[in-house]
């Protein structure tokens, strides 16, 4: 597999792959864009996860198709000595599995080697989160009383529907023009899966919004069509590696921790509108998370409100 990059289509799609070890491979990845509609970004990890595995067997002088549970065991155990990150080889056997059940589900194999394999287990890391003082930091770079360039416009209108709806930065990428509407204060996105679900947004979020659809849209499609709510300097789709050097800058100039990605402000959401009293089921609607189980993890930051809540309804509190 080459280190080309891919061509993406609006809806984040592949397009065309770089050369895969095999026919096989390809057609996972284009299952993988097309059926289930994965972001640019989960497909190229996932290339990356199976390339890796090619090697391995390119070493070891195996075939991917006839493999046993007890071969793929060796792979993962020679990561494992190779002092691999326990976080590497469960994504590793997350990608092998995953096209091994699709090798079996179409017809490739009769068998699925991978099933038996279980990962590391991964002390539970808590989501980077950024205090008040940080998103009052970063929103000042964006003062809205200040004439903007349209480029400074959209960026600020894109970290504030992230922080305000807790959106993927692939679906902040994928989000339709269509998708937003500032009457009813709400913005449509298409998450993992296809999945729609409709997130409300704050005042303060649609002012934004209105901003730069009313005026800085305009100015940088220079008079091109376009479906997508947020574009680039050249009127094409704001791509997500865009977004997030977009906000590695805004972070430096900030005088933040620049190691934070665009999700930290997804998770920052997440623990705001739960410290703020949300229910845990209103929030895994708002993230589009599959299982409840997923948006615990934002619970252990809440412990103040924990404690408010225990000493109302407690007999003794």
């Amino acid at each position: 597999m080459s280190a080309s990059s891919p061509s993406s289509n609006p809806s984040g799609a592949l397009e065309e792959h770089p050369a895969s070890p095999c026919a096989d491979v390809r057609a996972y990845l284009d299952h993988l864009a097309y059926e289930r509609r994965l972001s640019l970004h989960t497909i190229r990890n996932y290339e990356i996860d199976l390339e890796d595995l090619y090697r391995w067997l390119d070493r070891q002088e195996l075939d991917a198709t006839h493999l046993t549970h007890k071969q793929l065991r060796a792979y993962l155990a020679e990561l494992d000595q190779a002092q691999y990150a326990r976080t590497t080889i469960n994504r590793r056997l997350s990608a092998v599995k995953g096209f091994y059940r699709w090798m079996n589900a179409t017809g490739r194999l009769d068998a699925n080697p991978a099933s038996p394999l279980s990962g590391p287990k991964q002390a539970a890391r808590l989501p980077n989160v950024l205090t008040q003082k940080d998103i009052e930091a970063l929103f000042a770079l964006y003062p809205l009383d200040q004439a903007a360039s349209p480029e400074q416009i959209r960026d600020a209108a894109v970290l504030e529907l992230i922080y305000a709806t807790g959106a993927r930065v692939s679906e902040i990428s994928d989000l339709l023009l269509v998708g937003v509407d500032l009457r009813q204060k709400e913005v449509k996105y298409v998450g993992k899966g296809s999945k729609e679900r409709i997130v409300p947004m704050h005042d303060l979020a649609c002012k934004r919004l209105m901003l730069y659809i009313e005026q800085a849209r305009p100015a940088l499609l220079a008079g091109k069509a376009s479906e997508l709510c947020f574009v680039s300097t050249r009127g094409k789709r704001y791509s997500e590696d865009a977004i997030r050097r977009m906000f590695k800058e805004a972070l430096l100039r900030a005088g933040l921790d620049a190691n934070l990605s665009p999700h930290a402000l997804r998770h920052t959401f997440a623990t705001d509108v739960l410290a703020g009293g949300a229910d845990l089921r209103s929030v895994q609607e708002m993230l589009g998370h599959a299982s409840l189980s997923t948006t615990q993890i934002y619970t252990h930051v809440t412990p103040e409100r924990l404690k408010e809540i225990h000493a109302q309804a407690h007999p003794r509190g």
